[in-house]
């Protein structure tokens, strides 16, 4: 047999760090920016703001026809320079319903060198499954900016 579906039918979830995780973890994680960003073609700039919480910025860089590119950060000042903390860059199949993490970039973790590209894909996906999970939990929900006139407040 080349596809064991004894777990699926079992209700169990697939192993981790397997492409079936992969594809299962990609499937979770369109679900849950879904429930904080459910219109994706509103604008191409949003924020979510909760009370005591940063700042959450999403920016839209191409929409194609199945799949849209998106960004999503926190945005922090230091010493006069923004930083952008965690820096996701996502990758959005509306067709298939899944998100995959293209470029992940952070501060704290500094780049990935792992030589197993699922075992890569697993950490960078996982860390936004966990991401949203956080930001579903503290109330998140994007509207689109709105750009301000110079002098206007």
């Amino acid at each position: 047999m080349l596809l064991d579906l004894k777990p699926v039918r079992a209700g169990r979830d697939a192993n981790a760090r397997s492409f079936a995780g992969l594809m299962e973890l990609y499937e979770q994680n369109y679900l849950r920016l879904r429930s904080i960003a459910p219109d994706l073609k509103v604008a191409d700039e949003m924020i979510s703001t909760v009370p005591g919480h940063h700042d959450l910025f999403l920016s839209i860089t191409q929409r194609c026809r199945y799949t849209t590119m998106l960004r999503m950060t926190y945005q922090f000042e230091e010493e006069g320079k923004l930083l952008f903390e965690p820096d996701l860059h996502l990758k959005v199949y509306h067709d298939a319903c899944v998100i995959e993490v293209q470029q992940f970039t952070s501060r704290c973790h500094g780049p990935m060198y792992i030589a197993d590209l699922i075992d890569q894909k697993w950490r960078m996906n996982r860390f936004l499954f966990k991401w949203l999970g956080y930001c579903l939990h503290q109330g998140h929900y994007f509207q689109p900016m709105q750009h301000l006139k110079p002098g206007e407040k």
